[in-house]
């Protein structure tokens, strides 16, 4: 065996990400929150979106995408299929490629993301995985309810919004309401 070429080298940050007891301002505690923050995506501000570093694709629910002004002649088509957590498929309706800003000025970082958009139901909007973290060279904390990154000005950060949080899970345990409709994924 050989490698052609040369391996390809990591863009060095130079900062370093941390989490101390100044990041727990304002969290309410004990709590099993999972970590819930407003982002912009496109030109809107997003609620309810779940940060997750569980899986492999960004998921914009198609409500939301609707809500959001887009229509179905702005997504790309895709065989590309998906499953709920109890191997239910969920249709795929199309990918789009969309700016998600996270943080305020001068702290504010922007990636584009190709989110996969989906009809399902679930009491989030939008769930950023692991290629939206891994673009903003994110570091997600649930226990701090914040998401750090890598700014032009040091780290910037997004705080989780616990009452939303819990008002999710709530709303996703309801027999009337979403909660059995929803739909966790997987590949």
């Amino acid at each position: 065996m050989h490698i052609v070429g040369e391996a390809s080298k990591r863009v060095k940050t130079g900062i370093t990400i941390a989490f101390d007891d100044f990041d727990l301002e304002g969290v309410k505690y004990s709590h099993d929150d999972p970590l819930v923050i407003t982002p912009i995506i496109g030109n809107s501000p997003v609620k309810r979106v779940l940060v997750d570093n569980g899986a492999s694709i960004d998921i914009l629910l198609y409500n939301t995408f609707i809500r959001m002004g887009y229509n179905d002649s702005q997504l790309t088509l895709t065989d590309m299929l998906i499953y709920g957590f109890t191997g239910v498929e969920c249709p795929v309706e199309g990918i789009i490629k969309l700016p998600l800003i996270m943080g305020q000025e001068p702290r504010q970082a922007m990636q584009m993301l190709s989110f996969v958009v989906v009809k399902a139901g679930s009491t989030y909007t939008t769930i950023p995985f692991m290629t939206g973290i891994h673009a903003f060279k994110a570091v997600p904390s649930s226990y701090h309810s914040v998401i750090k990154f890598s700014t032009r000005d040091k780290i910037g950060e997004e705080r989780g919004d616990q009452k939303m949080a819990k008002s999710c899970y709530v709303a996703s345990l309801r027999e009337d309401g979403v909660g059995g409709r929803s739909c966790p994924f997987r590949i």
